[in-house]
């Protein structure tokens, strides 16, 4: 059988550029509530605490439908998943348009699009390197994770421009229509395994044994995985790690920076724009970050990403919030927003093998996300609280040297390679 190319090379190219402009939309989904947070407090009239609620349910929903995610790829197929994935948060965000109360923004941007995006999150990303490479998976991942800072980079200095110039609900529209484009591409261009057009892993020789395909429990695989998990130390370290990149990232400065330059007099699109320069040297960082990976011990790299992170929000305080001081955090700070994903699944992969790594990579990804919840809430509370925002950000400059130092703890064990399960038919 002639297997099927994209301009006369491998269809993993083509997986690749789908998976990364999924990853992309579900980015910009989860940023959206960081860029109306002061719209919907306009609006409504809500607070800050009660806003991040739901954004802490969205980002804790996240990452605890990871695992589960992971499973369902394997039992139902990754494209009837994401199909069903991308359906959920097209419809939530525009439901979001009728509510007129705060249990609303948490039932549609926290509960309904919490569940769909996690579908379309790392754990989507480690199903496809595992499925599609044999060579360059450190490098594919570290490209998957920039999608992450791209839609940073494309969405927000965006939507925080149509917010300003039309309030929220055009916002809340743009993503809806971004997601509902994506649905019919899933559908006709995403194949579930190299064999299905003809062609074997990228990177593999052309003896690559076919992939054992098995019908499999999602509920049972997932927790089947976490009691493997829970029993190795380096399982624990990982997550501990994790949730601290959580906590770091998207918990607190995705969530709450635009908030927190409003409330030095910084206008939404400047600090959009801001976080616009994150997501660019965050798109140089992570994808520089997958190639080291696939040269480099990866303990070494999570000890200088979290202690080059800790180190940049410890300094935020003092950057005065002028022009120059806050440039500087973007560019520290934005090199390694994601760049800890790569490393951290390759130790995953050594540790549990291929088979069962993107699954114990879900779990160890929940974490992150019930990091980045508690942050979300933790530091809106603290504004409503206290009226600022300063101290959670260094508070949580120094948990992350404090995950500096736990990396090197981890012992990064090489299992070898075991063949990965798939769905039936």
């Amino acid at each position: 059988m002639q297997g099927k190319t994209l301009f006369g090379r491998h269809y993993a190219l083509a997986v690749v550029a789908i998976i990364f402009l999924a990853l992309l939309a579900a980015a910009g989904l989860r940023s959206t509530p960081g860029v109306l947070m002061v719209p919907w407090e306009e609006a409504f009239g809500w607070s800050r605490g009660e806003i991040s609620v739901a954004a802490a349910t969205g980002i804790f929903l996240f990452g605890l439908t990871g695992p589960f995610a992971a499973a369902a790829m394997q039992r139902f197929g990754i494209r009837a998943t994401m199909i069903a994935a991308l359906a959920m948060m097209c419809l939530s965000s525009l439901a979001s348009l009728a509510m007129t109360a705060s249990w609303q923004l948490v039932l549609t941007w926290g509960v309904i699009s919490g569940i769909g995006s996690g579908c379309i999150t790392n754990v989507l990303s480690a199903t496809i390197v595992n499925r599609w490479f044999v060579t360059n998976r450190g490098l594919v991942m570290g490209l998957f994770a920039a999608s992450t800072s791209t839609g940073t980079l494309i969405f927000i200095p965006a939507l925080s421009a149509i917010a300003e110039a039309g309030g929220w609900q055009p916002v809340v529209i743009c993503v809806a229509a971004a997601i509902a484009l994506l649905i019919p591409v899933v559908f006709f261009l995403l194949p579930e395994w190299p064999q299905d057009v003809g062609q074997t892993p990228f990177g593999a020789d052309p003896d690559h044994p076919p992939e054992i395909r098995q019908k499999m429990n999602p509920l049972r695989t997932a927790f089947g995985a976490l009691g493997e998990g829970a029993r190795s130390r380096d399982f624990w370290l990982l997550a501990v790690t994790f949730f601290v990149c959580g906590f770091t990232t998207n918990g607190l400065v995705g969530t709450h920076m635009i908030a927190l330059c409003h409330d030095h007099g910084i206008e939404a699109v400047a600090a959009g724009g801001l976080l616009a320069i994150m997501g660019l040297f965050d798109l140089v960082g992570t994808t520089a970050s997958g190639w080291l990976t696939d040269r480099i011990d990866p303990r070494k790299l999570l000890f200088a990403y979290y202690g080059l992170r800790g180190l940049s929000l410890i300094y935020l305080p003092y950057a005065d919030f002028t022009f120059f001081g806050l440039s500087l955090f973007a560019v520290f700070y934005g090199l390694d927003w994601i760049a800890t994903v790569p490393p951290t699944l390759a130790i995953a992969n050594r540790a549990f093998g291929l088979k069962k790594a993107p699954i114990l990579f879900g779990w160890i990804s929940a974490s992150h996300q019930v990091g980045a919840a508690s942050a979300a809430f933790f530091a809106g509370a603290s504004r409503t609280a206290t009226g600022s925002y300063l101290e959670s950000f260094v508070v949580a400059g120094f948990v992350a040297v404090g995950a500096a130092l736990l990396a090197l703890a981890i012992r990064c064990e090489h299992r070898p390679a075991s063949p990965v399960p798939a769905q039936a038919g």
